[in-house]
C-alpha cells in the first residue's frame, strides 16, 4: 500500500494522536495543538482508519505501546505493512520499559521512544526535530527525482544529437560518394527488418535489433578519409586503390572511437564493430581481421549482407541498378561475397516483404 501517502500539494499539518489515555491526549494535544491540527483516538484500530483517511496531511504519528483492540506494537507493525513508515515518523509514547518491547519498536520503524511521564519541552522539541528531518529529506528527494529527469532528458538530448550527427555525416559521404542520399536509412530498415522477423535475429530483444539497427547508419563513416578520386572514380579500381578503398572500415572504427560523447551511448560497440567488420566473410576471406563464421557478428553479417543488397538495386557512380531478381540471384549465387547459409535462408524469407517495403524506403531519399 506505498500509494497511501502520495506527493501533493496538501500543508502537512496534523499530527494524529493514539492513546487510550484522555489525560495523556490532552497533555500532548497542549504541547503540539498551537502548531498543528491534532486528530485523536483511544485505540489502535480506531487510529489506523484516522490513518488512512488522513495520511496526506499527517506530519507525524503518536502510539502508546499498551491499548485495547491493538496495541502500538501492532499499529506499527501493520503501518509497515501499509509502507508509509519511510515517509511518515511515528514516535512511542509509554510507561514501558522492558528492552524486548523497547527493541522491537525501533525494529519496526518507530523513529523515537518517549518515557511517560512526558515532560512537554522535551517531546515537543523531539517530535519537531524529526518532522523538520522528515520534511527536509522528502524535499531533497523530490529535488533529487527531479535533477535526476531532468538527466535523462538531457542525456536524451545528447543522444539525439549525436545519432543525428552521425546520420548527417553519413548522408553526406553518400553524396561524397555520389549516392541517393537514403542509403542509410534503407540499410537501417533493411537491417532491423530482417532481425526483428526471421529466425536470424532470434535471442535478440527489439532493443538490441534498434541499436544493431542504429549502428548499420554509421557502417561506412570511414569513408569520409577515403580520396574523392578513389571514392568516386566510375571505373574498376586498381589493386592499390582497392587496398586504400579497404581502409575505410579501421578507419571508420578509429572515427568512432574519437567521438568521446558516442562512446557513452549504448549502439557505439555496435558502431564499432559494424564499421569494422561489415566488410568480412563467411569464407574468412574479409577484411580487415579475415574473420570466419561465426567469428563476424549477427550485427555485422546482417548489416552486410543489406549492404550488398541495397547497392545492387541502387544507381551507383560506377552502374546502374540491377532489377530485385537480378540482385537475389548474384547474392546466391555467391558473386557478391560468402554469406551465413542461414542468413541467405532468413533473406530469402523475406525478400518479398523489402521489394514491398522498398518503394517506401526508398522515397525517404
Amino acid at each position: 500500500m506505498k500509494k497511501l501517502i502520495e506527493k501533493c500539494d496538501s500543508p502537512r499539518d496534523t499530527i494524529l494522536i493514539v492513546d487510550d489515555s484522555i489525560v495523556s491526549r490532552a497533555s500532548l494535544k497542549s504541547i503540539f495543538g498551537k502548531d498543528y491540527r491534532v486528530l485523536e483516538a483511544d485505540d489502535g484500530l480506531s487510529g489506523l482508519d484516522m490513518l488512512k483517511n488522513a495520511a496526506e496531511r499527517l506530519a507525524a504519528v503518536i502510539l502508546d505501546i499498551v491499548m485495547p483492540r491493538a496495541d502500538g506494537i501492532q499499529v506499527l507493525r501493520i503501518m509497515g505493512q501499509m509502507g508509509v513508515l519511510d515517509q511518515l515518523p511515528v514516535f512511542l509514547i509509554t510507561g514501558e520499559h522492558k528492552d524486548e518491547v523497547l527493541r522491537e519498536a525501533y525494529e519496526l520503524g518507530a523513529m523515537d521512544i518517549i518515557p511517560k511521564p512526558v515532560i512537554p519541552y522535551v517531546v515537543e522539541r523531539r517530535v519537531k526535530s524529526v518532522i523538520e528531518l522528515f520534511h527536509s529529506r522528502n524535499n531533497l528527494n523530490d529535488i533529487i527525482a527531479e535533477q535526476r529527469q531532468a538527466l535523462m532528458a538531457q542525456a536524451e538530448q545528447l543522444y539525439e544529437y549525436g545519432v543525428g550527427m552521425i546520420e548527417t555525416l553519413s548522408t553526406v559521404i553518400e553524396f561524397k560518394h555520389d549516392e541517393s542520399g537514403g542509403h542509410v536509412r534503407r540499410l537501417r530498415a533493411i537491417t532491423t527488418h530482417l532481425l526483428r522477423h526471421t529466425a536470424f535475429g532470434e535471442g535478440l530483444e527489439n532493443k538490441e535489433i534498434d541499436l544493431i539497427g542504429m549502428a548499420a547508419i554509421t557502417h561506412d563513416v570511414g569513408k569520409i578519409a577515403i580520396p574523392d578520386h578513389i571514392l568516386t572514380k566510375p571505373g574498376r579500381l586498381t589493386e592499390e586503390e582497392f587496398e586504400i578503398m579497404k581502409t575505410h572500415t579501421s578507419k571508420g572504427a578509429d572515427l568512432l572511437s574519437s567521438i568521446t560523447p558516442l562512446r557513452d551511448q549504448a549502439f557505439y560497440a555496435y558502431a564499432y564493430d559494424v564499421a569494422l567488420h561489415h566488410h568480412e566473410r563467411w569464407d574468412g576471406k574479409g577484411y580487415p581481421d579475415r574473420l570466419m563464421g561465426d567469428e563476424i557478428s549477427t550485427g555485422a553479417q546482417t548489416v552486410a549482407l543489406a549492404d550488398v543488397y541495397d547497392a545492387l538495386v541502387s544507381k551507383r557512380c560506377y552502374k546502374n541498378p540491377y532489377s530485385f531478381d537480378e540482385a537475389v540471384k548474384m547474392i546466391i549465387s555467391g558473386q557478391c561475397g560468402a554469406f551465413n547459409p542461414q542468413l541467405l535462408r532468413c533473406f530469402l524469407d523475406i525478400e518479398g516483404d523489402l521489394r514491398r517495403l522498398y518503394s517506401n524506403l526508398a522515397s525517404v531519399s
